[in-house]
C-alpha cells in the first residue's frame, strides 16, 4: 500500500474492575504493531473511577507513523464484516473526517478481528479539501486496496 490517506490512528479501551488488565491491554495490542526495537508499542494507560468508586484503567495509542498506521489497517483486514465496513462508510466518518470503529474486545484478546464492543478506533482520514465527502472517498479507496490485497 504505498499511500496511506490516515494521518494517524487512536485506538483505546477500558479496563473495569472485573477484567484482567493484561488480558485488556494484550486484547488492544492485536492491533498494534512492534517498535523499530522488538520494544512492545507504548501505551498511555489512565487511572480513572466509576459511578461507585471502581477503578476503571483507560488504555490508549496512538498511531502516526506510516508504517505503523500500514500495521493497524492491515489489521483491520482480517474483519468478516469488511464489506459491511466499505458500505458504512458514510455513517463512520464524520464532518471531522474521522474515521470510527467500535472493535470486539473479547474477540482481540483471541487474536481475532470482529467490529462489537469494547475498542474504539479513531483514524483521521487526509481531506483536501477537508470535507467528509472527501474523506469518504479516500476511506473507501484505502479499504478497498486493503481488501483487494488480501
Amino acid at each position: 500500500m504505498p499511500q496511506i490517506p490516515l494521518h494517524y490512528v487512536d485506538l483505546r479501551t477500558f479496563c473495569y474492575a472485573t477484567e484482567d488488565e493484561k488480558r485488556v491491554e494484550e486484547a488492544l495490542r492485536t492491533f498494534l504493531p512492534e517498535s523499530e526495537d522488538d520494544e512492545p508499542f507504548e501505551l498511555e494507560r489512565t487511572e480513572s473511577e466509576g459511578h461507585y468508586g471502581d477503578r476503571i484503567l483507560v488504555f490508549s495509542a496512538r498511531v502516526e507513523n506510516a508504517d505503523e498506521v500500514r500495521h493497524v489497517l492491515s489489521r483491520l483486514a482480517d474483519l468478516e464484516e469488511f464489506d459491511r465496513l466499505i458500505d458504512e462508510l458514510d455513517e463512520r466518518v464524520t464532518e471531522n473526517t474521522e474515521l470510527f470503529l467500535r472493535l470486539d474486545k473479547q474477540a482481540a484478546f483471541e487474536g481475532n478481528v470482529r467490529l462489537g464492543e469494547g475498542i474504539t478506533f479513531r483514524g483521521k482520514v487526509e481531506a483536501y479539501p477537508a470535507k467528509k465527502e472527501q474523506a469518504v472517498e479516500n476511506a473507501e479507496e484505502v479499504l478497498e486496496r486493503l481488501r483487494d490485497e488480501e
